[in-house]
């Protein structure tokens, strides 16, 4: 009967103490909250490394699939700027966008970079190199499975792991306005 009434008891402390939970202006506050309790204490610089691999990888990839040639497009000459990489592009930057408006241009810069670099690739796979899709599985894949392990050691759930894929790009693009002080 003891031994319940002291469980009861560290109960109840738990409670109080989990009870304290901050209080969140915007949406992305609360995002950036959980990221830092789940993953703050783990090497920033392998997730940055890691995520811009795996987020490379896959802007790639799908920057790859083939997209139709649509007649108007073709008229005017635009069709070799329309793929679904765009609307890939497009879609990330919105979505941060309601997150975090500035932390988002920071994003669209590096895409703007990663972009730049993929249409390289294309350069280098049509003079007899290897293929965008070869490179860009090989560099998703070293990206997602080193930021998965060094993940793992920090916090072993799988829900945060897809919200660090998701939000960790505007997450660490936060960390860096905090050190030079900028306001996001």
């Amino acid at each position: 009967m003891l031994a319940i009434i002291i469980t009861f008891a560290l109960m109840k402390k738990k409670e109080v103490k989990s009870a304290k939970k901050p209080e969140f202006a915007r949406p992305v506050e609360r995002h950036f909250y959980e990221l830092d309790q789940a993953y703050g204490a783990g090497n920033l610089t392998a997730y940055a490394i890691f995520l811009a691999l795996a987020f490379f990888g896959i802007m790639g990839l799908i920057w790859m699939i083939p997209f139709p040639q649509l007649d108007f497009l073709v008229k005017m000459n635009a069709h070799t700027f329309l793929n679904w990489g765009s609307f890939f592009i497009a879609i990330v930057v919105y979505c941060y966008l309601k997150l975090a408006p500035t932390l988002s241009y920071a994003v669209l810069f590096c895409i703007g970079i990663m972009s730049y670099f993929i249409v390289q690739l294309e350069y280098v796979e049509r003079d007899g190199g290897p293929t965008v899709i070869l490179v860009c599985s090989i560099l998703a894949l070293i990206g997602l499975v080193g930021l998965y392990l060094s993940t793992k050691k920090v916090n072993p759930s799988n829900g945060m792991f897809g919200k660090l894929l998701t939000i960790g790009p505007v997450w660490l693009w936060s960390k860096v306005f905090d050190r030079l002080k900028w306001k996001y």
